[in-house]
């Protein structure tokens, strides 16, 4: 069986950074700042949410496509956030270095925020057989802590908050989940006893 699964590309720019550069250049060290500086970065956590939902799904037979509805399920709105910002490097530069030094895949990545309290949507899945289904999008959130080191100034310390991926799937009950959020969408819609409810 084949199943399709979407993601969508909210145009995010990957700043290229030289991880292994200490040099400050020509950055203003009596304010603290510094452009060119090494992150070094530890406590990397993913964490998904499902952030809408179709109803229960049920086939009645083999069909070459079927789009399911998506619809709103929270009010929440993710944001990437760095804490503290490091003087000379700008919250862009953080994230960007974190993009990096995770090989992020640009076409998974969202814009500044992502926000699901409004608009449904739809997931297309192909060649599906009989039997019940279960739709639903997610992100993938990211938090990471960081050093930014450079010459001459104290090192900062701070945490990211973002994400790495966005995306929506469609996928039977009779097979297990295949991400974090898969289980916690099949949990909510796939019939008592079902495979992928069981892993939930």
């Amino acid at each position: 069986m084949y199943m399709q699964r979407q993601t969508w590309v909210a145009g995010a720019a990957l700043v290229a950074l030289a991880a292994g550069l200490t040099a400050c250049g020509d950055s203003d060290t009596r304010a603290g700042s510094c452009v060119d500086g090494t992150y070094t970065w530890s406590g990397v956590e993913r964490t998904q949410k499902v952030t809408k939902l179709a109803s229960s799904l049920t086939i009645a037979k083999t069909t070459a496509s079927y789009k399911a509805r998506l619809q709103v399920i929270d009010t929440v709105v993710y944001h990437r956030t760095v804490s503290p910002v490091p003087p000379g490097a700008g919250a862009s530069g953080v994230l960007a270095a974190l993009d990096e030094h995770l090989d992020v895949d640009e076409s998974k990545v969202g814009a500044g925020s992502v926000d699901t309290r409004y608009g449904d949507s739809y997931v297309e899945g192909t060649a599906l057989h009989k039997g019940a289904y279960y739709a639903w999008s997610y992100v993938e959130l990211v938090d990471a802590d960081f050093t930014y080191t450079c010459e001459d100034v104290e090192p900062v310390k701070g945490h990211v908050r973002t994400w790495d991926e966005i995306g929506s799937d469609i996928r039977p009950c009779a097979e297990a989940a295949p991400s974090e959020s898969g289980r916690e969408a099949a949990a909510r819609r796939c019939p008592t006893g079902s495979k992928a409810a069981q892993e939930a």
